[in-house]
Protein backbone atom coordinates (compact mmCIF):
# COMPACT_ATOMS: atom_id res chain seq x y z
CA UNK A 1 0.00 0.00 0.00
CA UNK A 2 1.44 3.38 -0.98
CA UNK A 3 1.90 6.19 1.51
CA UNK A 4 -0.86 8.43 0.11
CA UNK A 5 -3.53 5.74 0.39
CA UNK A 6 -2.28 4.74 3.83
CA UNK A 7 -2.54 8.36 5.01
CA UNK A 8 -6.16 8.52 3.81
CA UNK A 9 -7.12 5.29 5.58
CA UNK A 10 -5.28 6.22 8.78
CA UNK A 11 -7.12 9.54 8.84
CA UNK A 12 -10.52 7.87 8.40
CA UNK A 13 -9.75 5.39 11.18
CA UNK A 14 -8.63 8.17 13.53
CA UNK A 15 -12.11 9.75 13.46
CA UNK A 16 -15.23 8.77 15.36
CA UNK A 17 -18.05 8.33 12.87
CA UNK A 18 -21.81 8.50 13.42
CA UNK A 19 -22.60 8.15 9.71
CA UNK A 20 -23.46 4.43 9.64
CA UNK A 21 -27.16 3.87 8.84
CA UNK A 22 -27.88 7.59 9.24
CA UNK A 23 -29.51 9.67 6.51
CA UNK A 24 -27.58 12.65 5.14
CA UNK A 25 -30.13 15.48 5.00
CA UNK A 26 -28.38 18.64 6.31
CA UNK A 27 -24.66 19.26 6.72
CA UNK A 28 -25.15 21.04 10.04
CA UNK A 29 -26.70 17.87 11.49
CA UNK A 30 -23.34 16.13 11.05
CA UNK A 31 -20.34 16.49 13.34
CA UNK A 32 -17.12 18.10 12.18
CA UNK A 33 -15.49 14.66 12.25
CA UNK A 34 -18.27 13.17 10.13
CA UNK A 35 -17.72 15.86 7.51
CA UNK A 36 -13.97 15.16 7.51
CA UNK A 37 -14.66 11.45 7.05
CA UNK A 38 -16.92 12.11 4.05
CA UNK A 39 -14.24 14.29 2.45
CA UNK A 40 -11.48 11.74 3.04
CA UNK A 41 -13.54 8.78 1.82
CA UNK A 42 -14.33 10.79 -1.32
CA UNK A 43 -10.62 11.55 -1.81
CA UNK A 44 -9.80 7.87 -1.34
CA UNK A 45 -12.36 6.73 -3.90
CA UNK A 46 -11.06 9.25 -6.40
CA UNK A 47 -7.47 8.19 -5.75
CA UNK A 48 -8.29 4.51 -6.26
CA UNK A 49 -10.24 5.14 -9.46
CA UNK A 50 -7.45 7.34 -10.81
CA UNK A 51 -5.16 4.33 -10.25
CA UNK A 52 -7.57 2.13 -12.24
CA UNK A 53 -8.67 0.17 -9.16
CA UNK A 54 -12.30 -0.96 -9.10
CA UNK A 55 -14.08 0.42 -6.03
CA UNK A 56 -17.16 -1.78 -6.29
CA UNK A 57 -18.17 -2.95 -2.82
CA UNK A 58 -21.68 -4.17 -3.75
CA UNK A 59 -22.37 -7.27 -5.83
CA UNK A 60 -26.03 -6.32 -6.21
CA UNK A 61 -28.52 -3.77 -4.97
CA UNK A 62 -30.39 -0.68 -6.10
CA UNK A 63 -29.86 3.02 -5.67
CA UNK A 64 -33.21 4.75 -6.18
CA UNK A 65 -33.07 8.12 -7.92
CA UNK A 66 -36.06 10.37 -7.18
CA UNK A 67 -35.80 13.79 -8.84
CA UNK A 68 -38.85 15.96 -8.32
CA UNK A 69 -37.15 18.83 -10.17
CA UNK A 70 -34.90 19.09 -13.21
CA UNK A 71 -31.21 18.27 -12.87
CA UNK A 72 -28.12 17.50 -14.96
CA UNK A 73 -25.00 17.48 -12.75
CA UNK A 74 -26.57 15.99 -9.62
CA UNK A 75 -28.59 13.38 -11.56
CA UNK A 76 -25.53 12.08 -13.40
CA UNK A 77 -23.34 12.41 -10.31
CA UNK A 78 -25.77 10.17 -8.40
CA UNK A 79 -25.75 7.61 -11.20
CA UNK A 80 -21.95 7.73 -11.43
CA UNK A 81 -21.56 7.34 -7.68
CA UNK A 82 -23.92 4.36 -7.58
CA UNK A 83 -22.08 2.65 -10.42
CA UNK A 84 -18.73 3.41 -8.81
CA UNK A 85 -19.76 1.31 -5.79
CA UNK A 86 -21.54 -1.42 -7.78
CA UNK A 87 -25.19 -0.41 -7.30
CA UNK A 88 -27.66 -0.29 -10.17
CA UNK A 89 -29.71 2.90 -10.53
CA UNK A 90 -33.47 2.94 -10.88
CA UNK A 91 -35.23 6.24 -11.48
CA UNK A 92 -38.55 6.76 -9.74
CA UNK A 93 -40.60 8.65 -12.33
CA UNK A 94 -43.62 9.83 -10.37
CA UNK A 95 -45.60 10.41 -13.57
CA UNK A 96 -45.18 6.75 -14.53
CA UNK A 97 -45.79 5.36 -11.03
CA UNK A 98 -48.88 4.87 -8.89
CA UNK A 99 -48.01 8.13 -7.15
CA UNK A 100 -49.91 9.80 -9.98
CA UNK A 101 -52.95 7.77 -8.88
CA UNK A 102 -52.76 8.80 -5.24
CA UNK A 103 -50.38 6.22 -3.78
CA UNK A 104 -49.18 7.44 -0.36
CA UNK A 105 -45.62 8.34 0.56
CA UNK A 106 -45.64 5.51 3.11
CA UNK A 107 -46.64 2.93 0.52
CA UNK A 108 -44.33 4.17 -2.25
CA UNK A 109 -41.33 4.33 0.08
CA UNK A 110 -41.84 0.72 1.12
CA UNK A 111 -42.56 -0.65 -2.35
CA UNK A 112 -39.33 0.73 -3.86
CA UNK A 113 -37.13 -0.41 -0.98
CA UNK A 114 -37.26 -4.20 -0.78
CA UNK A 115 -33.76 -4.70 -2.22
CA UNK A 116 -32.59 -1.09 -2.21
CA UNK A 117 -29.59 0.31 -0.37
CA UNK A 118 -29.84 4.05 -1.03
CA UNK A 119 -32.58 6.51 -1.98
CA UNK A 120 -31.43 9.84 -3.38
CA UNK A 121 -34.09 12.57 -3.35
CA UNK A 122 -34.15 16.01 -4.94
CA UNK A 123 -37.13 18.09 -3.83
CA UNK A 124 -36.52 21.84 -3.88
CA UNK A 125 -39.72 23.24 -5.42
CA UNK A 126 -41.78 23.90 -2.31
CA UNK A 127 -40.41 25.97 0.56
CA UNK A 128 -41.09 24.14 3.81
CA UNK A 129 -41.82 20.85 2.07
CA UNK A 130 -38.70 19.33 0.45
CA UNK A 131 -36.71 18.43 3.54
CA UNK A 132 -39.94 17.52 5.33
CA UNK A 133 -40.77 15.08 2.51
CA UNK A 134 -37.39 13.38 2.91
CA UNK A 135 -38.04 12.92 6.61
CA UNK A 136 -41.51 11.52 5.85
CA UNK A 137 -39.90 8.94 3.56
CA UNK A 138 -37.41 8.14 6.32
CA UNK A 139 -40.19 7.62 8.88
CA UNK A 140 -41.98 5.24 6.48
CA UNK A 141 -38.78 3.23 5.99
CA UNK A 142 -38.19 3.06 9.75
CA UNK A 143 -41.69 1.66 10.22
CA UNK A 144 -41.42 -0.89 7.41
CA UNK A 145 -38.04 -2.12 8.66
CA UNK A 146 -39.18 -2.32 12.29
CA UNK A 147 -42.18 -4.41 11.27
CA UNK A 148 -40.03 -6.85 9.29
CA UNK A 149 -41.34 -5.82 5.89
CA UNK A 150 -37.93 -4.63 4.67
CA UNK A 151 -34.79 -6.77 5.12
CA UNK A 152 -32.81 -3.57 5.62
CA UNK A 153 -33.53 0.13 5.93
CA UNK A 154 -32.18 2.05 2.90
CA UNK A 155 -30.26 5.25 3.58
CA UNK A 156 -31.51 8.59 2.26
CA UNK A 157 -29.27 11.21 0.68
CA UNK A 158 -30.49 14.76 0.15
CA UNK A 159 -29.69 15.63 -3.47
CA UNK A 160 -31.13 19.14 -2.91
CA UNK A 161 -34.06 20.37 -0.90
CA UNK A 162 -35.61 23.69 0.03
CA UNK A 163 -33.14 24.20 2.88
CA UNK A 164 -29.77 22.71 1.90
CA UNK A 165 -27.84 21.20 -1.01
CA UNK A 166 -25.33 19.08 0.92
CA UNK A 167 -23.83 17.16 -2.01
CA UNK A 168 -23.10 20.49 -3.74
CA UNK A 169 -21.64 22.31 -0.73
CA UNK A 170 -19.54 19.28 0.27
CA UNK A 171 -18.20 18.99 -3.29
CA UNK A 172 -17.43 22.72 -3.14
CA UNK A 173 -15.61 22.21 0.15
CA UNK A 174 -13.53 19.34 -1.27
CA UNK A 175 -12.65 21.57 -4.23
CA UNK A 176 -11.51 24.32 -1.83
CA UNK A 177 -9.53 21.82 0.23
CA UNK A 178 -7.78 20.65 -2.93
CA UNK A 179 -7.05 24.15 -4.23
CA UNK A 180 -5.82 25.56 -0.90
CA UNK A 181 -4.09 22.40 0.30
CA UNK A 182 -6.00 21.50 3.47
CA UNK A 183 -9.02 22.33 5.58
CA UNK A 184 -6.71 24.11 8.02
CA UNK A 185 -5.56 26.42 5.22
CA UNK A 186 -9.17 27.55 4.76
CA UNK A 187 -9.20 29.17 8.19
CA UNK A 188 -9.23 32.93 7.80
CA UNK A 189 -9.92 32.74 4.07
CA UNK A 190 -12.70 35.04 2.90
CA UNK A 191 -15.55 33.63 0.82
CA UNK A 192 -18.16 35.94 -0.68
CA UNK A 193 -21.51 34.20 -1.19
CA UNK A 194 -23.37 36.84 -3.16
CA UNK A 195 -26.64 37.21 -5.00
CA UNK A 196 -26.25 37.92 -8.72
CA UNK A 197 -28.67 39.12 -11.35
CA UNK A 198 -30.54 36.55 -13.42
CA UNK A 199 -33.24 36.96 -16.06
CA UNK A 200 -35.22 34.21 -14.34
CA UNK A 201 -36.91 33.86 -10.99
CA UNK A 202 -37.73 31.15 -8.47
CA UNK A 203 -34.21 29.77 -8.06
CA UNK A 204 -33.94 27.85 -4.77
CA UNK A 205 -32.32 29.19 -1.61
CA UNK A 206 -30.54 25.92 -0.90
CA UNK A 207 -27.17 26.71 -2.54
CA UNK A 208 -26.44 29.97 -0.66
CA UNK A 209 -27.86 28.44 2.52
CA UNK A 210 -25.74 25.34 2.00
CA UNK A 211 -22.60 27.46 1.60
CA UNK A 212 -23.12 29.64 4.67
CA UNK A 213 -24.29 26.60 6.63
CA UNK A 214 -21.11 24.66 5.84
CA UNK A 215 -18.23 27.10 5.35
CA UNK A 216 -18.88 28.77 8.72
CA UNK A 217 -17.90 25.42 10.29
CA UNK A 218 -14.31 25.79 9.08
CA UNK A 219 -13.13 29.13 10.47
CA UNK A 220 -13.66 31.03 7.25
CA UNK A 221 -14.67 34.67 6.85
CA UNK A 222 -18.06 34.27 5.22
CA UNK A 223 -19.72 37.32 3.67
CA UNK A 224 -23.31 36.95 2.50
CA UNK A 225 -24.31 39.73 0.10
CA UNK A 226 -27.67 40.47 -1.48
CA UNK A 227 -29.84 43.45 -2.42
CA UNK A 228 -32.22 44.53 0.31
CA UNK A 229 -35.18 42.16 0.39
CA UNK A 230 -33.41 39.06 -0.95
CA UNK A 231 -33.12 37.40 2.46
CA UNK A 232 -32.59 33.70 3.12
CA UNK A 233 -34.44 31.54 5.65
CA UNK A 234 -33.82 33.37 8.97
CA UNK A 235 -33.03 30.19 10.91
CA UNK A 236 -30.19 29.27 8.54
CA UNK A 237 -28.84 32.81 8.74
CA UNK A 238 -28.84 32.60 12.55
CA UNK A 239 -27.19 29.17 12.44
CA UNK A 240 -24.36 30.48 10.24
CA UNK A 241 -23.61 33.25 12.72
CA UNK A 242 -23.50 30.81 15.63
CA UNK A 243 -21.24 28.37 13.77
CA UNK A 244 -18.85 31.14 12.76
CA UNK A 245 -18.41 32.10 16.43
CA UNK A 246 -17.77 28.48 17.39
CA UNK A 247 -15.14 28.01 14.67
CA UNK A 248 -13.41 31.37 15.32
CA UNK A 249 -14.43 32.51 11.86
CA UNK A 250 -16.79 35.32 10.96
CA UNK A 251 -20.15 35.79 9.29
CA UNK A 252 -21.79 38.99 8.19
CA UNK A 253 -24.49 40.14 5.80
CA UNK A 254 -23.94 43.12 3.53
CA UNK A 255 -26.06 44.77 0.85
CA UNK A 256 -23.29 45.59 -1.62
CA UNK A 257 -21.60 43.09 -3.92
CA UNK A 258 -18.45 45.22 -3.99
CA UNK A 259 -18.11 45.07 -0.21
CA UNK A 260 -18.31 41.28 -0.19
CA UNK A 261 -15.86 40.94 -3.09
CA UNK A 262 -13.28 43.24 -1.49
CA UNK A 263 -10.19 41.15 -0.57
CA UNK A 264 -12.14 37.91 -1.01
CA UNK A 265 -10.19 34.72 -1.65
CA UNK A 266 -13.23 32.93 -3.06
CA UNK A 267 -16.36 34.35 -4.72
CA UNK A 268 -19.65 32.55 -5.33
CA UNK A 269 -22.06 34.86 -7.23
CA UNK A 270 -25.38 33.04 -7.65
CA UNK A 271 -28.97 34.16 -8.12
CA UNK A 272 -31.77 33.11 -5.79
CA UNK A 273 -35.34 34.17 -5.11
CA UNK A 274 -36.13 36.13 -1.92
CA UNK A 275 -37.37 34.10 1.03
CA UNK A 276 -40.69 35.98 1.01
CA UNK A 277 -41.15 35.30 -2.72
CA UNK A 278 -40.53 31.58 -2.23
CA UNK A 279 -43.18 31.55 0.50
CA UNK A 280 -45.69 33.14 -1.86
CA UNK A 281 -44.64 30.89 -4.73
CA UNK A 282 -45.17 27.75 -2.63
CA UNK A 283 -48.76 28.75 -1.83
CA UNK A 284 -49.49 29.46 -5.50
CA UNK A 285 -47.94 26.17 -6.61
CA UNK A 286 -49.96 24.22 -4.08
CA UNK A 287 -53.14 25.90 -5.24
CA UNK A 288 -52.29 25.39 -8.93
CA UNK A 289 -52.82 29.12 -9.34
CA UNK A 290 -51.25 29.56 -12.77
CA UNK A 291 -52.39 33.15 -13.18
CA UNK A 292 -51.00 34.02 -9.75
CA UNK A 293 -47.67 32.40 -10.67
CA UNK A 294 -47.49 34.43 -13.89
CA UNK A 295 -48.12 37.64 -11.98
CA UNK A 296 -45.54 36.74 -9.36
CA UNK A 297 -42.97 35.96 -12.06
CA UNK A 298 -43.64 39.29 -13.76
CA UNK A 299 -43.27 41.13 -10.45
CA UNK A 300 -40.06 39.32 -9.53
CA UNK A 301 -38.38 39.75 -12.89
CA UNK A 302 -39.17 43.44 -12.73
CA UNK A 303 -37.61 43.62 -9.27
CA UNK A 304 -34.56 41.61 -10.37
CA UNK A 305 -34.00 44.06 -13.22
CA UNK A 306 -33.36 46.81 -10.67
CA UNK A 307 -30.11 45.04 -9.73
CA UNK A 308 -28.43 44.23 -13.04
CA UNK A 309 -25.20 45.69 -11.71
CA UNK A 310 -24.95 42.65 -9.42
CA UNK A 311 -22.79 40.82 -11.96
CA UNK A 312 -19.41 39.14 -11.55
CA UNK A 313 -17.42 41.27 -13.98
CA UNK A 314 -13.71 41.75 -14.56
CA UNK A 315 -13.94 45.02 -12.62
CA UNK A 316 -15.61 43.24 -9.72
CA UNK A 317 -12.94 40.53 -9.71
CA UNK A 318 -10.24 43.21 -9.45
CA UNK A 319 -11.55 43.96 -5.94
CA UNK A 320 -10.69 40.47 -4.71
CA UNK A 321 -7.46 39.31 -3.08
CA UNK A 322 -4.70 40.15 -5.59
CA UNK A 323 -7.47 40.29 -8.18
CA UNK A 324 -7.32 36.49 -8.39
CA UNK A 325 -10.06 35.10 -6.19
CA UNK A 326 -11.27 31.59 -6.99
CA UNK A 327 -14.63 31.80 -8.77
CA UNK A 328 -17.21 29.15 -7.82
CA UNK A 329 -20.62 28.29 -9.21
CA UNK A 330 -22.90 25.26 -8.88
CA UNK A 331 -23.72 25.51 -12.63
CA UNK A 332 -25.36 26.22 -14.93
CA UNK A 333 -24.42 29.89 -14.64
CA UNK A 334 -26.28 32.67 -16.41
CA UNK A 335 -23.42 33.95 -18.60
CA UNK A 336 -23.84 37.43 -20.04
CA UNK A 337 -23.97 37.50 -23.84
CA UNK A 338 -23.72 33.70 -23.95
CA UNK A 339 -26.67 31.98 -22.25
CA UNK A 340 -28.52 35.28 -21.77
CA UNK A 341 -28.16 38.97 -22.62
CA UNK A 342 -27.37 39.99 -19.03
CA UNK A 343 -26.65 37.55 -16.24
CA UNK A 344 -24.69 36.47 -13.20
CA UNK A 345 -21.20 36.49 -14.69
CA UNK A 346 -19.31 38.11 -17.55
CA UNK A 347 -18.31 35.74 -20.33
CA UNK A 348 -14.60 36.52 -19.94
CA UNK A 349 -14.66 35.71 -16.22
CA UNK A 350 -16.53 32.47 -16.75
CA UNK A 351 -14.24 31.35 -19.55
CA UNK A 352 -11.15 32.02 -17.46
CA UNK A 353 -12.49 29.78 -14.69
CA UNK A 354 -14.27 27.23 -16.86
CA UNK A 355 -11.80 24.40 -16.26
CA UNK A 356 -11.66 24.96 -12.46
CA UNK A 357 -15.48 25.03 -12.48
CA UNK A 358 -15.59 21.67 -14.21
CA UNK A 359 -13.15 20.30 -11.64
CA UNK A 360 -15.37 21.69 -8.87
CA UNK A 361 -18.35 19.83 -10.35
CA UNK A 362 -16.23 16.70 -10.78
CA UNK A 363 -15.97 16.15 -7.03
CA UNK A 364 -19.72 15.62 -6.63
CA UNK A 365 -19.85 11.93 -7.73
CA UNK A 366 -17.16 11.10 -5.17
CA UNK A 367 -18.93 13.02 -2.40
CA UNK A 368 -22.19 11.18 -3.11
CA UNK A 369 -20.37 7.84 -3.25
CA UNK A 370 -18.72 8.65 0.10
CA UNK A 371 -22.13 9.40 1.62
CA UNK A 372 -23.40 6.06 0.30
CA UNK A 373 -20.43 4.04 1.49
CA UNK A 374 -20.38 5.49 5.00
CA UNK A 375 -24.13 4.95 5.32
CA UNK A 376 -23.95 1.27 4.41
CA UNK A 377 -20.64 0.24 6.02
CA UNK A 378 -19.73 0.74 9.67
CA UNK A 379 -15.99 0.48 8.93
CA UNK A 380 -15.38 2.42 5.69
CA UNK A 381 -11.60 2.32 6.08
CA UNK A 382 -11.72 -1.47 6.30
CA UNK A 383 -13.84 -1.66 3.15
CA UNK A 384 -11.46 0.61 1.27
CA UNK A 385 -8.47 -1.36 2.50
CA UNK A 386 -10.03 -4.59 1.24
CA UNK A 387 -10.73 -2.94 -2.11
CA UNK A 388 -7.08 -1.97 -2.45
CA UNK A 389 -5.91 -5.41 -1.31
CA UNK A 390 -8.22 -7.08 -3.84
CA UNK A 391 -6.55 -4.99 -6.54
CA UNK A 392 -9.15 -5.55 -9.23
CA UNK A 393 -8.64 -3.34 -12.26
CA UNK A 394 -11.56 -1.15 -13.25
CA UNK A 395 -10.52 -1.28 -16.90
CA UNK A 396 -8.91 -4.56 -17.97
Amino acid sequence: MDTILKSFLDKIESKVSTLFQKDFLLTWEKSYEDLEIILTVAETLKYLRDKNISTRCFDSGLAISQFRDNSTRTRFSFASASNLLGLAVQDLDEGKSQIAHGETVRETSTMISFLSDIIGIRDDMFLGAGNAYMREVGAALDEAYAEGVLPQRPGIINLQCDIDHPTQSMADLLHLKTVFGSLENLRGKKIAMTWAYSPSYGKPLSVPQGIIGLMTRFGMQVDLAYPEGYDLIPEVDDLAGKQAQESNGSFRTVNAMQEAFKDADIVYPKSWAPYQVMQRRTKLLRNNDHNGLKELEKECLSNNARFKEWECTEKMMELTSNGKALYLHCLPADISNVSCKEGEVAATVFERYRVPLYKQAGFKPYIIAAMMLTNRFENPAGVLRNIEHRGRNRVL
